[in-house]
């Protein structure tokens, strides 16, 4: 067994590691040096944890320097969306909302502190917002999180409200818990959540829950488009055709009758 000076470097060395391919992961490419002073470490260090990451096949060097990631990453992200076994079942219900609405279809799972996006259906309009499968999406401003935490036990959503960073991700953000609760109760009510510019100017979104067999609202489906094709009237089309296609699925993976 390593003696406790020993264990606390190799903890130390990994959480830096693991720091730097996300570091990679936002900014595209970057310099030792550039990554040494992200990390606030030595150049030697940064460079010795680049060796090591390069050696494994995580990371790879440019000629002009620059550390880039490589698709050995990609493919570590994958085979955890792979193992989402309901993305295989519940595809052929977003390519039917996707023929019926012309927009952007999502699918979305809530991991208990963030919309993590598992599968999509392209809008094919040439305007739309492209969200990468497994990307991080916060859920109070979201329409997909909103139709998740909508109807989460009520404990739950206290300790969301009490834990979350409020961000405001454009002037129209909820950033306060009394606003997103009264959001909710709207919510809970009608049955879908609307994102209305919240996450990004110029992009409307219409979601509505998924029950697992234990009745939680585990995962969730969203219709996005820009505003100017995303009115009023429009949404109200897609409601009227996505809850019944997000009880359907409900029914499906065993959610229990209501």
């Amino acid at each position: 067994m390593p003696p406790k000076g020993e264990k606390y470097y190799f903890v130390a060395s990994l959480a830096k590691g693991l720091r730097l391919l996300e570091l990679l992961a936002a900014k595209g490419e970057m310099s030792a040096s550039r990554m040494a002073d992200h990390l606030d470490t030595s150049r030697a260090a940064s460079h010795r944890f680049l060796t090591t990451l390069r050696d494994l096949g995580y990371v790879e060097k440019r000629e002009d320097g620059q550390f880039q990631l490589t698709f050995k990453v990609v493919e570590l992200g994958m085979k955890k969306l792979n193992g989402f076994e309901i993305r295989h079942s519940v595809h052929p219900f977003l390519q039917e909302m996707a023929l019926d609405c012309g927009e952007t279809v999502n699918l979305g799972h809530w991991d208990g502190t963030a919309i993590v996006h598992l599968d999509k259906i392209d809008s094919t309009e040439i305007l739309r917002l492209d969200i990468g499968l497994g990307a991080l999406a916060p859920a109070y401003c979201t329409g997909l999180g909103k139709a998740v935490l909508a109807f989460l036990p009520g404990h739950e959503l206290e300790d969301y409200l009490e834990s979350v960073e409020w961000v405001a991700m454009s002037p129209k953000t909820i950033t306060t818990p009394k606003k997103l609760i009264t959001e909710i109760q709207k919510i809970r009510k009608r049955g879908y959540a609307i994102d209305d510019e919240e996450l990004s100017l110029g992009l409307r979104c219409v979601a509505a829950p998924i029950f697992d067999h234990k009745g939680r609202s585990t995962y969730a489906v969203s219709v996005s488009g820009p505003t100017q094709r995303m009115t009023k009237k429009k949404i109200n089309a897609i409601q009227a055709k996505l809850l019944p296609l997000c009880s359907r699925i409900s029914r499906m993976i065993g959610a229990p009758e209501k």
